[in-house]
């Protein structure tokens, strides 16, 4: 059987360049490359884009759109990093361990949308308490998150590893202060909320890692609630789970959590922690692994039928 044939779209950016080093090694597909000089040529682009089994997009949002627009070929299968297709109709929105049912729905689909680093972690605490009727949709949510600054793509990553660099980017900076950040549409519609999550990001001095998290009252959740009983109901969601685990009881041990332990993996984890009235849910990961880079290749990997870790190991 002939190997599938893989492009990116926009190899050149942060998502790109990552998903390059995770395929340009593999020996179970055929990376296609572009010519330098014809990189934004549309015409080559179409070619190429048309000859692959599956095309990336890694590509800002209205360049994704027009991107995808040029595949004709009915044979080709896009997974779109950008955030142009997450709510779009006719796109399988890419999180495989949400269910049977989307994994199957990524494995069968033509058209993927890559998750938002910050969505990620957000619907990774959210989805299986209002899939499993413990959380009402309509619960007011408040989220706060920390990123490193390669989420910010290639001017972030200028500024930041600057020699002249600005002393303020030594420390944590909010963004996104309108409350309007480009994750919560795909936040809100995948966890099946009725009402937008408050989300407040920041962005910190330190290449990848992330940590989100979500403040509650146990009594906001149905039931008699427990930090247990949530730990629990996380494990049974995401029994089988090869990338997203739920941190032990005594976890973390050391009373911090470290945003950037995760960086160069496709891991998830789950923390549950806080006390008898109020529970802190936290979710760490990689921006650029299973925030990024790292999911864009694990939907491929099931796209195409093969093991799900293919390529995955952790990045230096």
């Amino acid at each position: 059987m002939d190997k599938p044939v893989v492009y990116i779209d926009g190899k050149e950016g942060t998502t790109g360049l990552q998903i390059y080093d995770r395929l340009a090694g593999r020996e179970d597909i055929e990376l296609l490359l572009i010519d330098e000089d014809k990189r934004k040529d549309s015409a080559e682009r179409k070619k190429l884009m048309n000859a692959a089994d599956v095309v990336f997009l890694c590509l800002p949002d209205a360049a994704a759109v027009e991107a995808a627009e040029l595949v004709e070929n009915p044979n080709t299968r896009i997974i779109d990093a950008s955030t142009a297709h997450r709510t779009a109709p006719g796109w399988v929105y890419g999180f495989p361990e949400l269910g049977t049912d989307q994994r199957e729905a990524v494995r069968n689909a033509k058209r993927v949308a890559n998750p938002g680093c910050y969505a990620t972690g957000f619907i990774s605490l959210i989805a299986p308490l209002v899939k499993r009727g413990l959380l009402s949709a309509n619960t007011p949510l408040t989220c706060h998150a920390v990123s490193g600054y390669t989420g910010g793509g290639k001017k972030a990553i200028a500024q930041y590893e600057a020699a002249d660099r600005e002393p303020e980017l030594a420390s944590p900076r909010h963004y996104a202060v309108t409350l309007a950040h480009k994750h919560i549409p795909e936040m809100t519609r995948v966890c099946g909320l009725t009402r937008k999550p408050i989300f407040m990001p920041m962005i910190c001095d330190f290449p990848q890692g992330m940590v989100v998290t979500v403040p509650l009252y146990l009594d906001m959740l149905s039931g008699r609630q427990t930090l247990d009983t949530l730990r629990t109901a996380y494990r049974d969601f995401y029994a089988g789970s090869r990338f997203v685990t739920v941190r032990p009881d005594d976890a973390p041990a050391c009373g911090f959590i470290g945003s950037n332990n995760l960086a160069g993996t496709n891991d998830l984890q789950i923390f549950v922690c806080g006390n008898g009235e109020q529970v802190m849910l936290a979710s760490r990961l990689d921006n650029l692994g299973k925030g990024a880079s790292g999911a864009a290749v694990q939907n491929m990997n099931i796209m195409l039928g093969f093991p799900e870790e293919a390529g995955l190991d952790k990045q230096e």
